[in-house]
């Protein structure tokens, strides 16, 4: 049976850059073939950061950042294709996110916005491009996320446990795999956006290796009580979220009876909201079935975080997906060249349930090459 090779592209709320997968969907046990990452130039890493922490920019630069993502993302294709000895007749098609820069799936008129021009990747790279995921699952009344859980589904589903899979990108989200029972997924909360702000802001650091800093300082139960007093986490699913809410502004109002506390214990304490924001929503699960926690993600490297959510659920097994066969940096990757062959294929992606919306639909727009 030929191949069927489809790519991933994904770069997320970090910022850090680009990761590309590469999928074989042939017959009916999708493998990942290959892997590879790259590294957000500097100064569109400066564009973009700008970008999201205003919320405001000007029409020319908007369209200028759209058009470098474009030529990054086909570029990162290009060069992942050298890398495997590949062609793009090899490729059925390529699945791209973008770059998510506002997600309001609430208020009178729903939106949400990822940049990126695919008609670039499509031509530069001379693959057909599937891309704009999320509104499609918007326009029938869903939040248009979390799109991965039924990727998760079909991965990571026994029936003789219940799985959970916990995203922890700069937002987490959590995908519920109970046996005999509907999937469902939402954003709980922040991941690792607050804690890279935090680090950013006081040493000028991207982000907190190995929870380094958040180790020297220790966690205050005041503040954590009034960050986990933000009205989303009592929310019910459906919902998602992201910059828009949880940011530096957010962190800094929550702080403002809290001006004698040193910075690492704040940081320290945003571990535990990433940990509680999530355990919360577990402990309540009861079975009989053995309890697995799966985490992806770049917090799936944040030691504090798996310590955090070992001492949390007692009750559940904690492992990364790397455990059970997909690396922790690549799931979301493999999720959109997944996204990609239900749409080359006319299959519905979303998951109602999750998302919210009236139907189940294959999601994303078709850019041929």
């Amino acid at each position: 049976m030929q191949s069927q090779y489809y790519i991933g592209v994904m770069s997320g709320t970090s910022l850090d850059g680009v990761d590309l997968t590469l999928m074989d969907f042939k017959g009916n046990n999708p493998k990942i073939i290959a892997t590879d990452f790259v590294p957000m130039p500097l100064n569109l890493h400066k564009k973009l950061t700008a970008l999201l922490h205003s919320g405001q920019t000007s029409l020319q630069n908007l369209g200028e950042i759209d058009h470098q993502l474009g030529n990054l993302y086909a570029e990162s294709i290009n060069q992942f294709l050298r890398k495997h000895s590949l062609t793009s007749t090899d490729i059925q098609a390529t699945g791209c996110h973008g770059q998510t820069i506002w997600h309001a799936p609430q208020g009178d008129y729903p939106f949400t916005m990822q940049i990126g021009d695919m008609n670039i990747i499509a031509a530069k790279t001379q693959i057909t491009t599937i891309a704009d995921f999320r509104r499609k699952d918007m326009a029938y009344g869903g939040q248009g996320a979390p799109l991965v859980p039924a990727f998760h589904q079909e991965l990571f589903s026994n029936p003789n446990r219940i799985t959970v899979v916990l995203n922890i990108g700069g937002i987490s989200n959590i995908s519920c795999l109970i046996p005999n029972q509907q999937t469902i997924g939402y954003d709980t909360g922040p991941g690792n956006t607050l804690l890279d702000s935090w680090i950013n802001k006081h040493l000028g650091q991207p982000y907190d290796k190995n929870a380094q800093w958040a180790k020297t300082g220790k966690i205050n139960n005041n503040l954590l009580q009034v960050l986990l007093d933000e009205p989303y986490f009592s929310i019910p699913a459906p919902k998602s979220t992201g910059r828009e809410l949880f940011n530096l502004a957010w962190l800094e109002k929550k702080l403002k009876n809290f001006t004698a506390l040193l910075p690492e214990d704040v940081q320290a304490t945003l571990v535990e909201l990433t940990v509680q924001c999530t355990a919360q929503q577990l402990q309540h699960i009861q079975s009989e079935l053995p309890c697995l926690l799966l985490v992806c993600g770049g917090g799936a490297k944040n030691p504090l975080i798996i310590e955090g959510l070992q001492e949390s659920l007692p009750q559940w097994q904690v492992a990364t997906t790397t455990d059970y066969g997909i690396d922790i940096d690549y799931v979301e990757a493999a999720a959109f060249a997944w996204l990609a062959y239900k749409r080359i294929n006319n299959q519905s992606s979303n998951l109602p349930m999750v998302t919210g919306a009236k139907n189940a639909v294959s999601l994303g727009v078709i850019y041929p090459k």
